[in-house]
């Protein structure tokens, strides 16, 4: 067990149809059948649950209920197609009434049919966000040994080069296959140049490619909670989707599991109410400029076990930008991706500890909400700044933390040197310290 941030709680939300562990299971990438659901979350064939956080990978239609599901998409688009003719020759068989919405001899009136104008559209709405930020955002096919399914990505240069989620890239694995869709119907094969299962981030490259248009990068720093916000990707494998809506919160921290080193997958994520939905991870989160803010990867589910289908209850959650490209440009680099850590071992208060499960910890009358340190890691920031195990750390800088989720994704957000203050419980007494953020780049594996 390393000193990276991470914690003993086991009830935090895991990827659908994943096991926990990806690097020492091929099958723990995001893939698309479904697993043993984690311990903490009801036996398949239970009838309520805890919402959990889902990854966003689309699996591709198969045989029963899922192949019916999308075969009545496709019959219902065909029958609406027909009875719509089926509807205009009806008119022109038994209804000779004019149509130009003029009266006829009995006074009976038609509707008008006139002409709706095709002007520009307004800065700032969606129609003009979608019109510039379509042509950035990519469908993604995978196929591997564990399956196949397909996602969305963002283009970086003109050359090709597609930021995505690692759940999305490394369904590939040994020997897979990446292809990518553009938005003019033009389809690639891409290789990964490189993924951080710790963000869940990957770069792709497309094979073969100029003259593709990147997208523009916002900040995420400067989003305010309600501010408008559209989503671009691919749902249920449905390219060039757009759906609207607003920033519902910001540094909402995201738990969707571990590397291969027990590390915690966890993020500040921005949190929409713009519907996101399966086969959305990679895509664009974009403000109403058209600029990428943050990138789509993963949604809240009421689905009570992890083989139930998903679908988008207006929990969405998306990596902040900011935080993602000092990550993206290391992958570029041909870098293994670095990030901050204090060092330490952490559980939420009251948590049982010890092997084979123990007592919770006796807490104050007054309950102390935060993340308490379990382990210290010898030469460790934490370490040299004077915490101490039993310490409840309660904020860093500014941003509150609540839990042990909050501590990691927070520390997730600053980068290896930065200087932070830790606020910190100890004894019944509020105290704080000062420390520069470790680097995890002798243990990070990408």
């Amino acid at each position: 067990m390393g000193m990276n941030d991470r914690h003993h709680d086991d009830t935090q939300p895991v990827y659908p149809g994943t096991p926990q562990d990806p690097a020492t299971d091929t099958a723990n990438h995001p893939v698309f059948g479904p697993p043993p659901p984690p311990p903490s979350f009801p036996p398949p064939g239970a009838t309520s649950g805890p919402a959990q956080t889902e990854v966003l990978v689309q699996q591709p239609p198969q045989r029963g209920r899922k192949g019916f599901a999308a075969a009545v998409v496709a019959a219902a688009l065909v029958v609406g197609g027909a009875a719509g003719v089926g509807g205009a020759a009806a008119w022109s068989a038994f209804d000779d009434e004019p149509a130009s919405g003029t009266a006829s001899p009995s006074g009976r009136t038609t509707s008008q049919v006139v002409d709706t104008p095709d002007g520009p559209a307004a800065d700032g709405s969606v129609e003009s966000v979608a019109s510039s930020v379509l042509p950035s955002v990519v469908k993604i096919n995978v196929s591997g040994s564990d399956g196949a399914g397909s996602g969305s990505g963002i283009i970086l240069s003109s050359d090709g080069q597609i930021l995505t989620n690692n759940h999305v890239a490394s369904l590939a694995g040994e020997g897979g296959k990446i292809s990518v869709s553009f938005n003019d119907g033009t389809k690639a094969d891409a290789e990964v140049v490189g993924t951080d299962a710790l963000t869940d981030l990957a770069v792709i490259q497309a094979q073969d490619v100029d003259g593709l248009t990147p997208a523009t990068l916002g900040s995420s720093d400067e989003l305010a909670v309600g501010e408008g916000v559209v989503a671009i990707g691919s749902p249920f494998g449905l390219d060039a989707t757009v759906t609207s809506g607003i920033v519902s919160a910001l540094n909402r921290p995201v738990d969707v599991g571990s590397d291969g080193n027990g590390n915690t997958t966890a993020y500040p994520a921005i949190q929409t109410d713009a519907a996101i939905n399966p086969g959305n991870s990679g895509g664009a989160l974009v403000d109403m400029n058209g600029h990428v803010v943050g990138i789509n990867s993963s949604i809240q589910s009421t689905a009570s076990s992890s083989s139930q289908e998903s679908g988008s209850i207006g929990l969405g959650f998306a990596i902040p930008i900011d935080d993602a490209m000092p990550i993206v440009e290391q992958i570029i680099d041909g870098e293994t991706p670095t990030h901050a850590r204090l060092g330490i071992t952490v559980s939420n208060v009251g948590a049982e500890q010890g092997q084979g499960g123990g007592l919770p910890q006796q807490q104050s009358e007054a309950t102390v909400e935060g993340a308490e340190i379990q382990e210290i890691g010898d030469g460790s920031a934490a370490g040299k700044a004077g915490l101490e195990g039993g310490d409840v750390i309660t904020k860093v800088d500014d941003q509150l933390v609540s839990s042990s989720d909050d501590l990691i994704a927070t520390i997730r957000s600053y980068r290896p040197g930065d200087t932070v203050t830790i606020t910190f419980q100890r004894d019944g007494s509020e105290k704080t310290a000062e420390l520069k953020l470790d680097s995890d780049g002798s243990t990070s594996r990408s």
